[in-house]
C-alpha cells in the first residue's frame, strides 16, 4: 500500500509540473558564487506610472522588485545602495511561440494514429491544428552585474505563457511572479 501511495503522489507531482506553464531558465552560477557578494542594489530606479498608463510592465514593476528583495533577502543578501557589490536589474518582453497546442486541445494529436479499434477521426485532427499554433509568452530576464566592474555575473529567464492577454489579474500576477521568482533566485547561493 506505501509503495502505491508513493506512486501514485510521484505521478501526481510529475503531472502538476508537466502542467506548468512557466519556464525558468538560469545561467550557471558559478560566477556569481566566486563574487562572495552580500550588498545589492537596484540598477534601475522603480517606474513611475506618471501618465496613469494600463501597460502590464507598470502593474509588473513594483511586483518584480518586491519578489526579488524578498527571495534576496531571504538568501541573506542585503539592499544597500553604498554598499552594493552586485546590482539587480530586469528586462521585460513579450514572445510568440510557434506550435504550441492550447490548453483546449490538451486531448488532441495533430497527427492520425492507428489505434486497435480506434482511428482519430479527421475532426480532431484539424481541432488540434487549430487550436495550436502561435501562443504569445511573457518573459523577465533577471540580470546581476557586479558593480566596480559592470560586468553581468549571472542571470535567469523566465517565461510564462500568456492565456489571456486582455485581462490583467494582480493577484493573480503576483502570485504566478512570486513563484517564478522563487524559483529562479533556488540557484544562487547563500549570502556570505
Amino acid at each position: 500500500m506505501r509503495f502505491i501511495n508513493i506512486l501514485v503522489g510521484g505521478l501526481l507531482s510529475l503531472a502538476l509540473s508537466a502542467c506548468n506553464s512557466m519556464e525558468i531558465r538560469p545561467a550557471e552560477v558559478s560566477e556569481f558564487a566566486a563574487g562572495n557578494y552580500q550588498y545589492y542594489k537596484w540598477r534601475s530606479a522603480p517606474m513611475q506610472n506618471t501618465a496613469n498608463s494600463s501597460d502590464a510592465i507598470y502593474l509588473m514593476d513594483p511586483i518584480v522588485r518586491r519578489q526579488v528583495n524578498s527571495g534576496l533577502r531571504a538568501k541573506g543578501y542585503i539592499l544597500d545602495e553604498a554598499k552594493a557589490q552586485f546590482s539587480v536589474d530586469y528586462m521585460f518582453a513579450t514572445g510568440m511561440r510557434m506550435g504550441e497546442k492550447s490548453q483546449q486541445a490538451s486531448n488532441l494529436t495533430p497527427r492520425p494514429s492507428i489505434t486497435p479499434n480506434r482511428q482519430v477521426d479527421q475532426a480532431s485532427v484539424d481541432n488540434a491544428i487549430a487550436l495550436g499554433g502561435v501562443k504569445e509568452t511573457s518573459n523577465i530576464a533577471l540580470q546581476f552585474n557586479d558593480v566596480a566592474s559592470n560586468e553581468e555575473v549571472w542571470q535567469v529567464i523566465m517565461t510564462k505563457f500568456v492565456e489571456n492577454a486582455n485581462s490583467i489579474d494582480t493577484a493573480r500576477l503576483a502570485d504566478n511572479l512570486g513563484k517564478a521568482v522563487k524559483q529562479a533566485l533556488k540557484p544562487l547561493p547563500e549570502a556570505m
